[in-house]
């Protein structure tokens, strides 16, 4: 059961970000999102490994939003901090999305290449689904580069992601009871 409510906190979570954020009303959906997140953390039975993986995965996203924002492939509605910075409901998504590998993505442990092609597949349509209801658009580059980039940056996400978790499969993964 805690495979599914992961899941389902992830749908709201993205789906929260992105309206508001389409809205330019991003405050309540990130701090409810990071709420959610602090209590998957404080749930974990490996906290400090958990708060770590999540970290480094939403500096991850950080850079990799920023960067194809910045060459022109991308940019974001509700540049909240800064026009220089992808904005913190991409920060906040990037963390939830690590919030799943160990619960309801556990699935894809040690299946580096399924992790690869679902990434690069899941990440950039994700990216569209949120220009299309308004978060973003497009920049002057073309959706076609951003697009590429994007699978790419999602095809080692997962698959690294995983490899900086490297929690054990027997002793560390949330139980769905």
């Amino acid at each position: 059961m805690a495979k599914f409510w992961n899941f389902v906190f992830f749908q709201a979570g993205w789906f929260a970000c992105v309206i508001g954020a389409a809205n330019q009303q991003v405050l309540w959906p990130v701090l409810l999102t990071l709420l959610y997140i602090a209590v998957h953390i404080w749930r974990s039975p490996q906290q400090i490994s958990e708060l770590k993986l999540i970290l480094k995965a939403a500096l991850f996203g950080v850079a990799v939003d920023t960067l194809i924002a910045n060459w022109g492939f991308l940019s974001f509605g509700n540049p909240w901090p800064s026009t220089y910075l992808s904005p913190a409901w991409m920060w906040t998504l990037w963390a939830l999305v690590a919030s799943t590998l160990n619960s309801s993505l556990a699935w894809l442990r040690g299946k580096p290449i399924l992790g690869a092609v679902l990434g690069a597949i899941a990440g950039p349509m994700s990216y569209e689904a949120g220009v299309r209801m308004g978060a973003g658009a497009w920049g002057v580059d073309g959706q076609i580069g951003g697009l590429i980039l994007l699978g790419l940056a999602w095809g080692i996400a997962i698959p690294l992601f995983f490899y900086w978790d490297r929690t054990p499969i027997k002793g560390g993964l949330v139980k769905n009871p």
